[in-house]
C-alpha cells in the first residue's frame, strides 16, 4: 500500500495530535465505495490493529484497515486553503473515478 502526505497535512495532523493529547496514537485512514463509484473517508486517531496495513509518512503513523487498503492505495493526503479563506484535508486519490488531477 502506497499513500503519500504532505508536509502541510503532516504538519495540520501533528498540531491537532498536540492539541487533542493524542501524541503517539496513529492516524487511521478509511474509505469506503458508495454507490455512485466516488470514495467516502474518515480519519481520526487510533490504536494499531494487528491486521492493519502501516506506513510511516513524514512523522507520521499511518494505518489503514485491510477493507480500505485497495481504495486508499496511491492516495495523496494534503492539507489547502480554500478559495474561502478556511483550510481543510482533502484525499487525491486516482481510485476515484471523479478524481481530476491538480494542474501543476
Amino acid at each position: 500500500m502506497k499513500i503519500t502526505v504532505t508536509e502541510a497535512a503532516a504538519q495540520q495532523i501533528g498540531t491537532v495530535a498536540e492539541q487533542d493529547g493524542m501524541q503517539g496514537m496513529a492516524l487511521r485512514i478509511a474509505a469506503k465505495r458508495k454507490q455512485d463509484g466516488s470514495i467516502d473517508y474518515a480519519m481520526g486517531f487510533d490504536a494499531a490493529k494487528q491486521d492493519d496495513d502501516r506506513v510511516a509518512l513524514a512523522g507520521i503513523d499511518v494505518v489503514v484497515a485491510p477493507t480500505s487498503a485497495e481504495l486508499v492505495n496511491g492516495m495523496t493526503l494534503d492539507f489547502v486553503a480554500l478559495e474561502s479563506g478556511t483550510s481543510e484535508f482533502i484525499f487525491l486519490n486516482p481510485n476515484d473515478p471523479h478524481f481530476i488531477p491538480p494542474k501543476p
